[in-house]
């Protein structure tokens, strides 16, 4: 592979303390549960057409949703991809969908941005999101999407070191799946009202997931994964500064350059 190669979600070369098989059966588990939890989320998208909760796709950003939810899907389909083709001895097409993956990334960063600010102009602003306003809430999917590309660039950039590279791009699809996740009825009910919801928001769901992730790995490998440990920490600091940031003037200042 040549140094102008860009491989994502996993270097089928990895060698390293674990069993490679062991991390890549980890990364395609976790990818599967990402996948249920989107599908969840988002089924009155994908089975109905219509938006949370069964209400249906605003004319003014239909187009720009379907795009997104398409990226977004195509996005966890590869990162669950991308293991099993190594599990299952396909290297080169896994080396293939490497460049296919940061240009999909490129377009959901352009996607998600574009969205929250149409999203946030036609939200009537009276309307309360997480006990924020429309303009305040805006902070959420713009910095959700700004730390997922930050998480890709950074797994890109370490493409070569697997240990930094795979986490990396685990992280960056926790960033953004809050979206589906603070749709499920089911677990945004068991912490809403609680102090976890006034700290975290939509993200908390998420969150817990994340630990999960963390617990098994360690449980598979008998070992901290490092650098997952230390961009997880900073996924729940910045899940909680969104929150806080959001009703400050200095968002509200920036928000309204954003929505000009």
């Amino acid at each position: 592979m040549n140094s102008s190669q860009i491989v994502l979600f996993h270097d089928p070369q990895a060698k390293g303390p674990t069993s490679p098989k062991r991390a890549r059966l980890f990364y395609f588990g976790v990818a599967a549960l990402l996948l249920v939890l989107m599908f969840l989320g988002f089924q009155q998208f994908y089975l109905h057409g219509k938006a949370y909760p069964n209400r249906e796709l605003a004319p003014p950003i239909r187009t720009l949703l379907i795009l997104h939810g398409i990226g977004m899907s195509a996005w966890v389909l590869l990162f669950l991809v991308q293991p099993l083709l190594i599990l299952t001895g396909n290297r080169r097409v896994h080396m293939m969908l490497g460049p296919i993956g940061a240009v999909l990334a490129a377009c959901i960063v352009i996607l998600g941005f574009r969205l929250g600010i149409v999203a946030t102009q036609i939200t009537p602003p009276e309307m309360i999101i997480w006990g924020l306003a429309p303009k305040q809430f805006m902070a959420v999917p713009i910095i959700s999407i700004m730390i997922f590309a930050g998480f890709v660039i950074a797994g890109v950039w370490n493409r070569r070191r697997p240990e930094v590279h795979r986490p990396m791009m685990l992280l960056a699809t926790l960033a953004v799946i809050p979206a589906a996740v603070s749709r499920i009825d089911s677990i945004t009910a068991l912490y809403q009202g609680t102090v976890w919801e006034m700290v975290f928001g939509p993200f908390f769901g998420t969150l817990v997931v994340g630990v999960f992730f963390l617990v098994m790995k360690w449980l598979l490998t008998r070992s901290l994964d490092r650098w997952f440990a230390i961009g997880y920490a900073g996924l729940v600091v910045s899940s909680a500064l969104i929150m806080q940031l959001a009703t400050t003037r200095a968002w509200d200042h920036f928000a309204s350059f954003l929505l000009r």
